[in-house]
């Protein structure tokens, strides 16, 4: 597209930021630099026993796990994650994952990760919404984690029912969501960092592990792109 032809665009349909929704200007992507400033973000890859891998101690052994920022209730975060997960605004997965593997990278608690695994969605809800609101962010991180995604690994094999109404408690006791493992030799002797958008009571992730705890000599990593306050 030509200068005067992609003017001419933006004049008609201009990018806006996902959560502000005003016009981006020039150097500003997915969010504008106010929105993008006020994030709550975490710095959890710095910090060896976050409240992540807490809340992962005596359930499942983690190598090591990290949430990019803080989710709360009507927030910017939740408004962004939104956009991803009903609107397909799969640029802010592409952020998101470009931000965290900085952060990865940087914080060296790492060690080489192999694959990208995704929590999955059930074929329901995947053939109802057309896509996995994590793919795009997973991809991301594989490509600068020099990394493999695997979306077809790990199953989820039934329909969880909506927690949006339950209290943390209740998520925790109540969750029935269960997983399997397509080829799982695959992941033998392998480093993966299992990866969602969110984590709340970690109840999702859990079960998920108890399924890849199965594959011989496996190392599991978690990390999400928010954490709840």
């Amino acid at each position: 597209m030509s200068f005067i032809l992609r003017n001419i665009f933006n004049i008609f349909f201009p990018d806006l930021c996902v959560i502000c929704e005003d016009q981006l200007i020039e150097g500003e992507e997915v969010l504008c630099i106010s929105c993008r400033s006020d994030l709550p973000h975490t710095n959890f890859c710095e910090w060896k026993n976050n409240k992540v891998e807490k809340s992962f101690q005596g359930r499942i052994p983690v190598l090591a796990a990290t949430s990019l920022l803080y989710y709360k209730r009507k927030g910017k975060v939740q408004k962004m994650i939104h956009q991803l997960k009903y609107k397909n605004q799969q640029k802010v997965g592409v952020l998101l994952g470009n931000w965290l593997s900085e952060e990865i990278i940087g914080s060296k608690r790492f060690d080489k990760i192999d694959f990208i695994i995704p929590v999955p969605l059930h074929p329901n809800k995947f053939k109802k919404r057309g896509y996995n609101q994590v793919t795009t962010f997973g991809q991301t991180l594989a490509n600068r984690l020099d990394s493999i995604l695997l979306e077809n690994v790990l199953i989820r094999v039934s329909k969880s029912k909506t927690q949006t109404s339950k209290n943390r408690m209740e998520r925790s006791i109540n969750v029935e969501e269960k997983f399997d493992l397509n080829n799982p030799d695959i992941l033998n002797d392998k480093h993966v960092l299992l990866i969602d958008d969110l984590i709340t009571t970690g109840a999702t992730l859990e079960a998920c592990c108890v399924q890849l705890l199965k594959v011989d000599n496996i190392e599991i990593s978690i990390a999400t792109m928010a954490y709840t306050m």
